[in-house]
């Protein structure tokens, strides 16, 4: 049976293991041909800036793993405008195409979706 599943990325890339986890789950979920969303919330949005270097803490690129999720069929991808703003960063500096939503279109994404998680 077929899930939408709305994964929200709320952490950033690199100080904890939180958003690797969520792109494992992402692949894994793909592979079980589950309809899968992504939305960037809060500092989630540093996942998806391009020109990431994180050799010097000896880890892997995490813009790297997002950008094979076409080859998953994942191509609903979301941040919210605000959460970029805030952040003094605009669509131009995003190393993955999403969708810019509002932070009051928020609710209606999660209530459209069959399960959510967050990492």
């Amino acid at each position: 049976m077929t899930h939408e599943i709305l994964i929200i990325a709320r952490s950033a890339p690199y100080g904890s293991s939180l958003a690797r986890e969520g792109i494992d789950y992402i692949l894994t979920s793909a592979a079980y041909d589950q309809n899968i969303s992504i939305l960037f919330l809060g500092d989630g949005v540093f996942q998806i800036l391009k020109d990431q270097n994180p050799t010097d803490i000896k880890l892997k690129s995490h813009l790297a793993a997002l950008e094979i999720l076409p080859l998953y069929d994942i191509e609903k991808l979301f941040a919210v405008k605000e959460d970029l703003l805030e952040r003094g960063l605009d669509i131009s500096q995003l190393g993955v195409n999403v969708d810019v939503i509002e932070r009051n279109q928020v609710n209606s994404l999660i209530d459209s979706q069959d399960k959510v998680l967050s990492f």
